[in-house]
């Protein structure tokens, strides 16, 4: 546990900000935020402008439970060298550059079909991209947990959350955009060479410094223990056997030996936190089309209001860590993104109203670009850095599994209910969140220091 630290200053929580590797994750974080509309509502948004049902949408997002199980595959991003790549750019970097190349290749495959035709096909691409940006993510988190010391790293989620939320208002409000100028397929395309700001930022800066993979190896007790045991066997079994120790086996043996039985709560507290936002989100898009906004009004709303409401959520999240600490932070956060839900209710009962839309987006943008931004502080104060893809990995993919599983049947409650009543229960769904951020914010030893709250 930390030790306390003096309070910081205004001025000094600003400064962090002009830090080579803070800003560095604003561009970092625009590349992994770019993907995951583009496979989620703003897919939905195509799929409805073209005709397709609203149940088969609802299930499109499924597919965004990729990111919910990337856990699966993050020991072989932490520790497996890429031929090539990782002697060249690293092993964050390396991955980062494989991740980025899928995205554009699925993001050009969805430009060439047809929603009504192909839609199996509309599929296939849409997964190539989401399990390419679920894999940059893992590399990214890394990246960042360990590209700078633990006193700047909340204001490192603070710029990476403001540019993950300006890449999805760039995927959602920009390609809306372009869908209404020209055509999905050139929304897509303009959305693929976005990804080039992603490639660009992993060539021109530097590799974090880690320990070798045999090094980090042989410092684990579980490892020698593990080699001691299997002397005599072939060389080829011991190393795979030590392999699978170290980055599969213990980052879950720390993070049990590290808080015991609060592990568990801690889990059940990633795993609801984001559940309110994220079990409503495929359904925006839709009921935004349903009331009869066009593409290009949803998009100048989107632009106008979302864009600064995202980036000064973001910001004030972070000066609000490096100010106060996180836990009362947790609090606010899980508290406005479960309320800002109500507003979509509202705008399903009010109707076709601009000024209620706008309410809607204003909320939601603000709320969640807070939250995320403390949230993203608090998952890493709980990361060990001798693991941090694998351990970050398992938290951000618990975080977004049941809302977005929850998500799928988003369509079916729309159907039966409606559009308020749907957004009303997803309200709902974040009191456990809310109530769980009261007793973490309370308990000393989960909560760290105002000045070592971690990105």
């Amino acid at each position: 546990m930390p030790t306390p630290t003096v309070q910081r200053s205004w001025r000094d929580a600003l400064a962090i900000y002009l830090r080579a590797p803070v800003i560095t994750m604003l561009f970092l974080g625009f590349s992994a935020g770019l993907p995951f509309l583009l496979v989620f509502s703003t897919l939905s948004a195509w799929l409805r402008s073209d005709g397709v049902e609203v149940a088969a949408i609802g299930f499109f997002a499924w597919i965004g439970m990729l990111y919910s199980i990337k856990f699966f595959w993050a020991p072989v991003v932490d520790r497996l060298p890429l031929p090539l790549l990782t002697r060249r750019l690293g092993q964050r970097r390396g991955w980062m550059l494989l991740a980025q190349a899928m995205i554009v290749a699925g993001l050009v495959g969805l430009a060439g079909v047809n929603p009504l035709g192909q839609l199996p096909l509309v599929a296939a691409f849409a997964l190539l991209v989401a399990f390419g940006s679920a894999t940059q993510d893992i590399a990214i988190d890394a990246f960042r947990i360990e590209s700078a010391p633990e006193d700047i790293q909340a204001a490192m989620a603070s710029t990476y959350i403001i540019g993950y939320r300006g890449g999805l208002l760039a995927a959602g409000a920009g390609a809306l955009y372009v869908a209404s100028w020209l055509s999905w397929e050139a929304a897509y395309l303009t959305m693929a060479a976005l990804v080039g700001i992603g490639i660009i930022t992993v060539l021109v800066r530097p590799e974090p410094e880690r320990l070798s993979l045999s090094t980090q190896l042989v410092r684990e007790p579980r490892v020698r223990a593990f080699l001691r045991a299997s002397r005599g066997r072939p060389k080829l079994l011991r190393r795979l056997g030590a392999w699978v120790i170290g980055a599969i086996v213990c980052p879950f043996t720390d993070f049990f030996a590290r808080y015991r039985h609060k592990a568990l709560w801690l889990l059940l507290f990633v795993a609801v936190f984001r559940i309110s936002d994220l079990a409503m989100a495929s359904m925006a898009n839709p009921l935004y089309i349903d009331l009869g906004f066009t593409l290009k009004e949803i998009a100048n709303v989107t632009n106008a209001f979302g864009i600064a409401m995202s980036i000064g959520g973001g910001m004030l999240g972070g000066l609000l860590v490096a100010r106060y600490g996180i836990g009362p932070l947790l609090v606010l956060g899980a508290t406005a993104a479960a309320l800002t839900n109500l507003l979509f209710s509202a705008l399903a009962l009010t109707g076709q109203s601009l000024p209620m839309l706008v309410m809607a987006i204003v909320g939601d943008n603000l709320a969640n670009g807070l939250a995320s931004a403390v949230f993203i502080a608090f998952l890493s104060s709980l990361t060990s850095r001798a693991y941090t893809a694998t351990q970050y990995a398992l938290f951000s993919s618990l975080m977004t599994l049941p809302g977005k599983f929850l998500s799928g049947f988003g369509g079916l409650v729309v159907e039966v209910e409606g559009y308020a009543t749907f957004f009303l229960i997803s309200a709902v769904m974040g009191i456990p969140a809310v109530l769980l951020a009261l007793w973490i914010s309370r308990d000393r030893e989960l909560m760290p220091a105002p000045e070592a709250s971690r990105a």
